[in-house]
């Protein structure tokens, strides 16, 4: 819908509308030349759709994905762009880029059900990058706990706390993996 509006004139803009799945393009009688005219660069628009690039929100809508999920996917290469589309909004002077995806990438992603595997990847690194802050704060407490320890036996306390008596009591802590 937004490709085809974006090749009629402006005239034609807004006599086209988006019906459940249907395209209707409507004008009165009068305005047979311009109805001609859109018809035609709607025929060849809907011609060169399987091969028009998608754009970010199409893809979020066909895969079911989150934004925050296409770019996480989209910066570490699960996702792969064709290339990147600048645009200027309408009204402003802005521009924004976005990056564009291959209709049969996209299509195959569909097929394979590869966003259902990455999101069971996303989960399974974050519980493991959870596992492993915790371990880290474990261990600075510990060399924390350690460095007091040995100011205490500086001043006169039992040393025997803070010494280490074997491999089996460091594994015991968890501190080896």
């Amino acid at each position: 819908m937004q490709e085809v509006r974006a090749r009629l004139p402006a005239i034609s803009k807004k006599a086209l509308s988006l019906e459940g799945t249907d395209l209707v393009l409507s004008m009165p009688d009068d305005q047979k030349a311009a109805f001609n005219a859109a018809v035609s660069v709607v025929a060849t628009t809907m011609e060169d759709a399987p091969t028009l690039p998608v754009i970010p929100r199409e893809i979020e809508d066909i895969l079911g994905m989150k934004t925050s999920e296409r770019h996480r996917w989209l910066a570490d290469g699960r996702l792969p762009s064709i290339g990147t589309r600048t645009v200027r909004l309408a009204g402003r002077a802005r521009q924004i880029t976005f990056h564009v995806f291959d209709p049969k990438v996209v299509e195959d992603l569909l097929d394979r059900g590869a966003v259902d595997e990455w999101r069971v990847e996303d989960v399974e690194a974050k519980a493991d990058k959870r596992r492993r802050a915790a371990y880290q704060a474990k261990l600075r407490r510990l060399i924390k706990k350690s460095g007091n320890l040995r100011e205490k036996t500086d001043t006169g306390l039992d040393d025997s706390v803070s010494r280490l008596r074997d491999w089996e009591d460091f594994d015991v802590d968890g501190l080896l993996r």
